[in-house]
């Protein structure tokens, strides 16, 4: 155990991962530009399993589903006209699930995601998906920065190795624990699994 404090501890905030109900579920780039090439990240897999079963139990609840997809134009990883943009298979938009394209880390700018979520009357948003350190960081503090509150679902969530100031490689492992930290400070709560989110 530890007797460090986050912000949140010293400022009141709870630390009680959102609830399903009330709640609205962010899957955020669940593209298939993370499962190959240069773009793969770590645990890929798994979370994408992970998301899987986070999605089926927002679907059984009847929250509302937000799926944003990254677009970075022809021939990038990011090509949502292309295979390796779309949104994966085991993850994919069904019904009237809301799809949100976006183009900046950030998935709040330059799109309606927060007009989505103000017109359902949310406040309580649930974030899965990638990167940890990109687009999941911006999101969840882009949130909490408009008055939601965010919970980041880790087992969901995963990322890459990237270059170290000196040279040397910062692991994906401690890139992702590091990022989970640093957001669990203040921005959002930070739930371990997808079991440790409630009905």
């Amino acid at each position: 155990m530890t007797d460090l404090k986050t912000l949140r501890d010293v400022s009141g905030l709870s630390s009680a991962p959102a609830r399903l109900r009330g709640s609205a579920l962010v899957m955020i780039d669940l593209q298939n530009t993370y499962r190959e090439g240069i773009m793969r990240l770590e645990q890929v897999e798994a979370a994408i399993a992970a998301a899987r079963e986070l999605l089926s139990r927002a679907r059984a609840a009847g929250i509302p589903v937000v799926h944003i997809q990254h677009d970075a134009g022809p021939g990038s990883p990011y090509d949502v006209s292309a295979d390796i943009g779309r949104i994966s298979d085991e993850v994919a938009p069904q019904g009237d699930e809301t799809v949100i394209v976006k183009n900046y880390p950030n998935a709040f700018v330059g799109t309606d995601l927060q007009k989505h979520l103000d017109e359902a009357d949310i406040k309580s948003v649930l974030l899965a998906g990638f990167m940890t350190h990109m687009c999941i960081n911006s999101t969840a503090r882009g949130a909490f920065n408009l008055g939601f509150s965010p919970t980041v679902v880790a087992s969901t969530t995963a990322t890459r190795a990237l270059p170290g100031l000196d040279g040397s490689v910062v692991p994906a492992s401690a890139l992702q624990a590091a990022s989970l930290a640093a957001l669990g400070d203040l921005f959002a709560v930070i739930a371990s699994t997808v079991s440790d989110i409630a009905d």
